[in-house]
C-alpha cells in the first residue's frame, strides 16, 4: 500500500501539468517542445519532424503526457484524479506508475498501427482508459460494485466513437492492455507476485517495443 494514498497519481498529474505549462509558455501548438513530443508515425522532413518510424521512439511515451487544449487536459486530469487514488490503494505507487506508462505506450503503439500516419496524436487518454480497465478488473476481483465505473466507461466509449477527432485507437489500445494488467495483478498468486509482476510488465514492454519496431520495418 502507498504511504500517502494518491501520491503517484498526483505526481503523474504534476508531470502532465508541468509539460502543459511549458507548451503554453513556448508557443502552444507552435512550441518546439510540442512539435517534438506528439505522437507522429511517419516523418515529415519538410517540417523538420521525425516520426516514430524514423527513430523518434520517445514520442510513444511523451505523447501520453502532452496536451495543448485546456479542456483536453482538464478532462484527462480530472479522470486521473478520480480513478488513480483508488487503484493506487490496491496496487501501490510503483505499479500505478507502471500501469500509466504501459497503457499509455499501448495506446501509442495502437495509433502507430491503426491511426492515420499524417495526423499527430496527443493526450493521456490512452493511459486513462488503461487505468479504467485495470481498476474494473481489480475492483471486481475484490468484490467491489463496479456498475457505476462500468457505466462511466461505457459512456466514454460511446463518446470515443461518436465524436470526431478523438483517437479511438489510443483509447482501445490502452483499455485492452489495462484489462490485461488488471487481470495479471489481480489473479497472480500472492507468493509469486514479487517475481511475476515485474516479469509481466517487462514482457508487455518487450512486445509493445517489438510491435513498434516491426511497424518501422514495413
Amino acid at each position: 500500500m502507498p504511504a500517502v494514498p494518491g501520491r503517484a497519481t498526483l505526481a503523474l498529474i504534476g508531470v502532465n501539468l508541468a509539460l502543459f505549462a511549458v507548451v503554453l509558455a513556448t508557443g502552444r501548438a507552435a512550441s518546439e517542445v510540442y512539435q517534438q513530443s506528439f505522437m507522429l508515425t511517419a516523418s515529415l522532413p519538410f517540417y523538420g519532424l521525425t516520426g516514430v518510424d524514423g527513430g523518434a521512439w520517445w514520442r510513444l511515451i511523451t505523447s501520453a503526457f502532452l496536451h495543448v487544449q485546456v479542456l483536453h487536459i482538464a478532462f484527462n486530469m480530472f479522470a486521473l484524479y478520480v480513478l488513480g487514488p483508488p487503484l493506487e490503494r490496491l496496487v501501490g505507487q510503483l505499479r500505478m506508475v507502471g500501469i500509466y506508462l504501459t497503457t499509455g505506450l499501448a495506446g501509442s503503439v495502437t495509433v502507430l498501427w491503426l491511426g492515420d500516419p499524417r495526423i499527430p496524436t496527443v493526450g493521456a487518454s490512452g493511459a486513462v482508459f488503461g487505468i479504467f480497465g485495470a481498476a474494473i478488473v481489480l475492483m471486481r476481483s475484490r468484490g467491489y460494485d463496479i456498475s457505476s465505473l462500468a457505466t462511466v466507461l461505457g459512456i466514454n466509449l460511446v463518446i470515443t466513437f461518436a465524436v470526431p477527432n478523438i483517437s479511438w485507437q489510443a483509447h482501445i489500445g490502452g483499455l485492452l492492455v489495462g484489462l490485461v494488467l488488471g487481470a495479471m495483478l489481480a489473479y497472480t498468486p500472492r507468493r509469486h507476485r514479487r517475481l511475476l509482476h515485474p516479469v509481466a510488465f517487462g514482457a508487455l514492454w518487450l512486445l509493445l517495443g517489438l510491435a513498434a519496431a516491426g511497424h518501422a520495418l514495413l
